[in-house]
């Protein structure tokens, strides 16, 4: 392990800290065989992520803090600019925009150490996570759920632990069956997902992330060489 650069930088509240780039010389994990512990991650809005062991991790709740922040914000923008009021006031916005990034950041730590822990391969979507934020809509839930962040840290945990990563193509995850690989159009608030062709059922997130793992599996070369085939069906409501 060599030190790459340091880089010393002063937060807003006052603080010091000091960031540390390195290389680290790691052996390549082998092809998993027969792997048991492997595991597909959908990242979401109702839910945080839902994975194919069943797990649904809930979205942390950072509504009192952002009240909070709000009102010192308020309390800030009545202040005379540059005053020892309006510096002192500065101080306590910053500090309350830290607390709440710390807090989302600590979340996303132990969610991401869990995955790279637990398992020996995780497979994830490649998601644009900036493009997804600038859609219209709730773009602060977007934004504030941080999934470009949480695919970083959980990319280099899995790197630190020899665990497989993959980040595989979004594009379908959510319309094919997992079962038979039909593909069916459903809007978004449409929760479950049916099968017209094979009758298969399962929430709409569990599905997606049975494809996701499967495209893993796929590029590590442990399910079926190729792609399957996807056919187009009609809604099983229409």
């Amino acid at each position: 392990m060599t030190i790459k650069q340091v880089t010393v930088k002063r937060e807003p509240t006052g603080e010091w800290f000091a960031a540390f780039g390195l290389n680290v010389d790691e052996d390549t994990p082998e092809k998993p065989e027969n792997p048991e512990r492997v595991v597909g991650i959908d990242v979401g809005i109702l839910k945080y992520a839902h994975d194919t062991d069943g797990h649904d991790i809930e979205s942390l709740n950072f509504s009192e803090e952002r009240e909070r922040l709000e009102r010192a914000q308020r309390d800030l923008s009545r202040k005379e600019h540059g005053s020892n009021n309006w510096e002192k006031q500065r101080k306590v916005v910053a500090k309350r925009h830290a607390g709440l990034k710390r807090k989302r950041r600590d979340f996303l730590h132990k969610l991401s150490a869990y995955y790279a822990r637990e398992y020996v391969l995780v497979a994830v979507e490649d998601l644009d996570a900036k493009g997804l934020v600038e859609l219209p809509g709730n773009s602060r839930n977007r934004a504030g759920a941080s999934w470009g962040t949480f695919l970083r840290m959980l990319e280099y945990k899995c790197e630190h632990k020899g665990t497989h990563f993959f980040a595989v193509n979004p594009r379908g995850t959510t319309k094919e069956c997992a079962s038979r690989g039909t593909e069916t159009d459903k809007p978004l608030w449409v929760r479950e997902h049916s099968c017209p062709s094979c009758g298969f059922e399962a929430d709409r997130d569990a599905n997606a992330s049975w494809n996701i793992l499967s495209r893993g599996l796929e590029d590590v070369g442990v399910g079926p060489a190729g792609s399957t085939p996807v056919e187009t069906a009609l809604p099983a409501s229409t």
